[in-house]
């Protein structure tokens, strides 16, 4: 006849309802630094509270059953309430340019005329950089022309005439550079 405890089965027996609750804790720690270590926010931390919850269950004595009903019960609470707050924390930060693209949206100052066509390059100077550019418009964009960065093509910015207010802001850069 099997032993009337309540665990898992391991290779030798059951494991005691008193082990379940290191388990709870080794589980609980694990998820927390998983959360610490993964991208993303609060998915992890809610198994983490699940799991601390059904820990402070088997420290209070509780059947190993409840303890799954705790850790299961707050893990989905904890998910439904911070899941969507993590999704919008996730959404309100911007995302960081990385190389080449940080230029885009950026103001510079054409340094040697644009002249209008696909491939064909002029110079534009974005803060201390020199960049080639070519523009989609038609006509040439003249030398000391403000310009906004709409993309970078390879190792090529594509250009457009920069707005009056965006001309002002580059007028300013161009003399710290």
């Amino acid at each position: 006849m099997a032993p009337s405890r309540v665990g898992i089965v391991t290779g030798n027996g059951f494991v005691t309802p008193d082990v379940w609750r290191w388990i709870w804790l080794v589980l609980a720690a694990i998820f927390a630094i998983g959360e610490l270590a993964a991208t993303g926010t609060f998915f992890l931390i809610s198994f983490a509270i699940g799991a601390g919850l059904a820990c402070a269950a088997a420290f209070a004595g509780a059947a190993v059953a409840w303890q799954w009903v705790v850790f299961v019960g707050a893990s989905a609470v904890s998910l439904a309430v911070l899941r969507p707050l993590g999704r919008r924390i996730d959404r309100d930060v911007p995302e960081l340019a990385v190389g080449a693209n940080r230029w885009v949206g950026r103001v510079g100052v054409v340094m040697s005329d644009i002249p209008p066509g696909p491939h064909e390059t002029g110079l534009v100077r974005l803060e201390r950089e020199e960049w080639r550019a070519e523009h989609e418009g038609s006509g040439t964009i003249p030398a000391g022309t403000p310009v906004v960065v709409t993309r970078v093509a390879g190792t090529r910015l594509v250009v457009r005439v920069a707005d009056p207010s965006s001309r002002a802001e580059g007028e300013r850069r161009a003399r710290e550079a």
